[in-house]
């Protein structure tokens, strides 16, 4: 998708439809051209409602107010709604709520790219969405004149991050046959040798090497040999070092816990932590931003067969703890525990964050469109939810609690890897976790459950079916934020 950023008026620039938002069903202003028409045909404006006028070759959408996650998915409304037209070149004015902030204009864009996009990999008939072609005038709603400097950053950044999450999506959404932990680290190289990145691929031997039993346990009646993906941004004088760990479980069957035969349907998504991780790579590696960046993504396939871990057994993980088994579909939190413990023997980050489609409860406690964030400390826990709100996404703290963590206990060894109660499991796998944190970063991590927002079956704001790229954005405005202080 091609933007072009200009200073002409918005009737002065040439393009097969042209794009107006209605705001606040304000039918007065100037940009609104066919104000009779959308009465006679009772187009309201409100909230990501699309009216396409063919005969006009305008396209109106509503929304509520001027922010950001409005703008974000009524754009991303409209390139649905443009998808099966012929259009292929589209125009669009400004729509700003202050002459200095830019960020609407970035979401904007984000709009464009996350609502334009489709995975047709499996399809016969590969349908992409027509227009290619944006032109926006710096022309602006409430008449601001905008600095086209800024506005050309805010595009540049807006573009890169929409793409790392389509990017992101893109590995979600490619199936355990065709996507699994040798694929992962095979993305991962390709991308550290077309950008700036450092890419380093433990295979099993190294992994044992590394006393990694427990994600060896996890990979083991798989035919696809596990791998841990290390990928580094690492400019001379960064402002911050921060560690990202990502579980790329490339398929759960359950193990022999094995998950009921429509619980398996969707399981590809179970890598979207890892995908997540590798996304962000991409996007930090563009914007080249002045801060250290480490990767980790430990890609596991969970398998049934003759080799399987079993209910029963004790693993004992790198950092020596001793695990009892008490449930194989459990097996995420087993593989993060071994790449929690790794990343912060290579790495002494100023924070970690760790992200996880980790527990069905998440969903049951905050709903599928939202993720859970949780730690010891506020402040690596607010960074996640302040970043989500301004990036579009939706985060919400779980809180750990003394009471919770005393249903982990085991009997036979130091921590069982489910807990003995069926309430506040989204908090319990993030307590395991921290088992698996040292003292130096207690205060520095937090964990982020994406169980619900990952992967949908059905269209939802600015995403589509399927995988969403949940935490790429938030992520990358976290580091931003970071690279200027």
């Amino acid at each position: 998708m091609n933007f072009d950023l200009t200073i002409n008026p918005i009737e002065e620039i040439e393009a097969d439809i042209e794009l107006i938002i209605v705001v606040d069903k304000n039918f007065k202003h100037k940009f609104v051209q066919d104000r009779e028409l959308l009465k006679k045909i009772g187009f309201k404006a409100e909230q990501d409602e699309v009216c396409l006028l063919v005969e006009r070759d305008r396209v109106y959408v509503g929304m509520d107010s001027l922010k950001s996650a409005n703008i974000r998915t009524a754009i991303a409304s409209t390139m649905r709604r443009l998808s099966n037209t012929t259009y292929k070149s589209l125009k669009i004015a400004s729509y700003m709520n202050h002459p200095k902030c830019t960020a609407l204009f970035r979401a904007m864009v984000e709009g464009f790219i996350l609502g334009g996009y489709n995975f047709y990999r499996y399809k016969t008939s590969k349908q992409k969405n027509p227009i290619n072609d944006i032109y926006i005038s710096l022309e602006e709603y409430n008449e601001y004149i905008l600095d086209i400097t800024k506005c050309a950053t805010a595009l540049n950044n807006g573009q890169i991050t929409a793409e790392a999450t389509n990017f992101t999506r893109d590995i979600v959404n490619t199936t355990p046959e065709d996507c699994y932990p040798a694929t992962l680290a095979k993305i991962a190289k390709k991308l550290a040798k077309e950008s700036s990145l450092e890419c380093k691929i433990l295979k099993p031997k190294e992994l044992k090497a590394e006393n990694m039993e427990a994600l060896l346990a996890v990979a083991r009646a798989s035919r696809h040999k596990p791998r841990v993906i290390h990928l580094t941004h690492k400019p001379k004088n960064p402002k911050a070092i921060v560690t990202l760990v990502g579980k790329g479980l490339t398929y759960d069957s359950g193990g022999l816990s094995l998950k009921p035969s429509d619980y398996m349907v969707t399981m590809k998504l179970d890598k979207s932590g890892g995908s997540a991780v590798i996304g962000v790579m991409k996007a930090i590696s563009e914007m080249n931003l002045d801060i250290e960046v480490h990767g980790f993504v430990g890609a596991v396939e969970n398998m049934i067969g003759g080799d399987a871990y079993k209910p029963d057994d004790v693993l004992v993980a790198k950092n020596g703890k001793t695990i009892e088994v008490r449930n194989t579909d459990a097996e995420g939190r087993l593989v993060l525990a071994d790449l929690l413990c790794y990343a912060q023997q290579e790495v002494k980050a100023d924070y970690i964050f760790d992200f996880a489609t980790l527990t069905g409860a998440a969903v049951v406690g905050v709903g599928q469109y939202t993720s859970a964030v949780m730690g010891n400390s506020d402040i690596p826990k607010d960074m996640i939810i302040e970043s989500a709100k301004s990036s579009g996404e939706l985060a919400t703290k779980l809180d750990f609690n003394s009471y919770l963590k005393k249903t982990l206990k085991s009997e036979v060894a130091d921590i069982c890897n489910i807990s003995n109660s069926r309430y506040g499991g989204a908090i319990t796998a993030g307590q395991f976790l921290e088992e698996f944190i040292d003292e130096d970063h207690k205060d520095r991590w937090s964990h982020i459950d994406i169980a619900g927002p990952a992967f949908v079956e059905h269209t939802w704001g600015e995403n589509p079916y399927g995988g969403s790229g949940a935490g790429v954005r938030m992520t990358i405005r976290v580091l931003e934020k970071l690279s200027r202080k």
